[in-house]
């Protein structure tokens, strides 16, 4: 089992940057594979983007493509989501996720089996 603690959301302004952490305890984090998904007020939750065990892959939703990265360290038993360019649909609760099995390349919410307790991000228009 895993938990998770996310970390780094606040209130920023349009064009900015921000960079969510979210750190695992337990054992074996290097063994998971690692989502991003976020939920705005009144809607359902969206993947984010997932990165693969190693690190090496990482995949997106096309509504972040090219203005968020996923990056881990397993040392350190961190995911992060560097997140530039922000805009007002941006704004929601960011969650990370952990699964034990499958794919990376999967932006199916059901399939992971451990989640954070969210951290806001706001982006005022």
């Amino acid at each position: 089992q895993v938990q998770l603690v996310e970390s780094g959301g606040g209130l920023v302004q349009a064009g900015d940057s921000l960079r969510l952490s979210c750190a695992a305890s337990g054992r074996s984090f290097s063994t998971y594979i690692m989502g991003w998904f976020r939920q705005a007020p009144g809607k359902e939750r969206e993947f984010v983007g997932a990165i693969s065990r190693s690190g090496l892959s990482t995949y997106y939703a096309d509504s972040v493509k090219g203005r968020f990265t996923i990056s881990r360290d397993n040392a350190k038993n961190t995911v992060y989501l560097q997140m530039n360019s922000l805009k007002p649909e941006d704004t929601a609760v960011y969650y990370c996720a952990a699964k034990i099995s499958g794919t990376y390349y999967d932006s199916h919410s059901g399939r992971y089996d451990y989640w954070g307790q969210g951290t806001q991000v706001t982006v005022p228009s």
